[in-house]
């Protein structure tokens, strides 16, 4: 496109000069030239043309003068638009007001047209810096909206009530957290009926940060709910689960996830970890167990890859606490971890307390650990507490 310069001088014969100088910039489209004779007509010219890149404005003009223009072309707030100002050689006085009132350069009269050529281009290179720097600028701001957007989507997929509306719903009490390190994150927690008696319940951690994990994530988190709902046993929901991620699975995303089904009926939890953190069960008596099992392959990795079941009982006042890696590994700006030494003595201090009292303490202990350290991993829990 034609860089736009409009020329206001009351001058007559320095539009022919102009022209006449610059005719071949013209002729080839590089330059557009609009003329003006004061200040009030530039003001005309530019409300009807704002997509004028360079102003050559005489100071010294009847109406409206160059310095009065260059104000009103301050107030526009347009650091593209560049003010060339030019005046007598002896104006001194003038050209520096101009100068520190923000006008890009300055030439003098009798003007030499080879050195005004060279301003022109120089204020070009200005403007087209300016121009990428906003077009850069804009598309930070559009990512970081879509970012706001994707963060509030991921949330929304994300359980919010922790009632189960099942018959026996209220023989358990339920409460997650997930906090992403940046906008989006790559953890999920979620539970689903199965039936009237059992419910699935996962927590999960996908490989990477940002979008490419969020998006891992959303597919990772629908298949295993599309697959649990069915009552199939965990072992059998990870092998279905992982061979539909190994087809789709780009970037050489992977996913960790501890998958059970509970039985309100019974507080008997079938499992399998597929490459997760083994959880912990804070026992009613205020002691804390480890859950050992067999750490199977990650999701998403092989194909083909066979998985275990495994079980184990929550007795009333049992409660599993299921998190991923951003808990134990959390650091301080020591780049200590806060571990899990700290997490179950967190535990302890827990005995009677509800799964969202659980969940708090475990959050404030970690965020007292780290203090002014930067969150480097998501940071995310499922607790699930017997009552009856």
């Amino acid at each position: 496109m034609a860089v736009k310069i409009l020329s206001v001088d009351d001058e007559v014969d320095l539009e022919l000069l102009l022209t006449q100088h610059f005719r071949r910039k013209i002729k080839k489209g590089e330059y557009d030239f609009l003329f003006a004779h004061n200040g009030l007509e530039a003001l005309q010219v530019m409300l009807k043309n704002p997509d004028i890149d360079i102003v050559l404005s005489d100071i010294n003009m009847h109406e409206m003068d160059g310095l009065k223009l260059l104000a009103k072309i301050n107030e526009l707030r347009n650091p593209a638009l560049k003010c060339i100002m030019v005046s007598a050689y002896g104006d001194l006085d003038n050209i520096r007001q101009a100068m520190n009132s923000g006008a890009f350069d300055f030439a003098t009269k009798p003007i030499d047209l080879d050195d005004l050529d060279k301003t022109i281009e120089k204020a070009i290179e200005q403007i087209n810096f300016v121009r990428s720097s906003q077009r850069e600028h804009k598309q930070l701001v559009d990512i970081q909206n879509d970012l706001s957007v994707a963060r509030e989507i991921q949330h929304a997929i994300l359980p919010h009530s922790f009632k189960l509306n099942m018959k026996a719903g209220d023989n358990v009490d339920i409460h997650g957290s997930m906090e992403a390190a940046k906008d989006v994150g790559g953890d999920f927690y979620d539970f689903f009926a199965i039936d009237e008696n059992r419910f699935g319940f996962t927590m999960a951690d996908v490989s990477g940060k940002g979008i490419p994990a969020a998006i891992f994530m959303a597919v990772s988190r629908t298949m295993i709910k599309a697959n649990g709902v069915h009552g199939i046993d965990p072992a059998e929901c990870m092998r279905t689960v992982n061979n539909l991620l190994c087809e789709e699975s780009l970037n050489d995303l992977f996913v960790t996830v501890f998958y059970g089904i509970y039985d309100l009926a019974t507080g008997h939890i079938e499992f399998t970890n597929a490459g997760h953190n083994p959880p912990y069960i804070l026992r009613a008596d205020g002691s804390v167990e480890l859950v050992k099992s067999k750490v199977n392959l990650v999701l998403g990795a092989m194909e083909g890859i066979p998985y275990s079941n495994e079980s184990m009982d929550l007795a009333p006042g049992d409660a599993l606490v299921t998190f991923t890696d951003g808990v134990t590994e959390a650091e301080d700006i020591t780049h200590n971890q806060f571990g899990d030494d700290r997490l179950v003595n967190v535990l302890k201090d827990q005995k009677g307390s509800g799964s969202q009292q659980i969940v708090a303490a475990i959050k404030q202990s970690v965020k007292e650990f780290t203090g002014e350290a930067e969150q480097s991993d998501d940071i995310t829990q499922l607790v699930i507490k017997r009552l009856k």
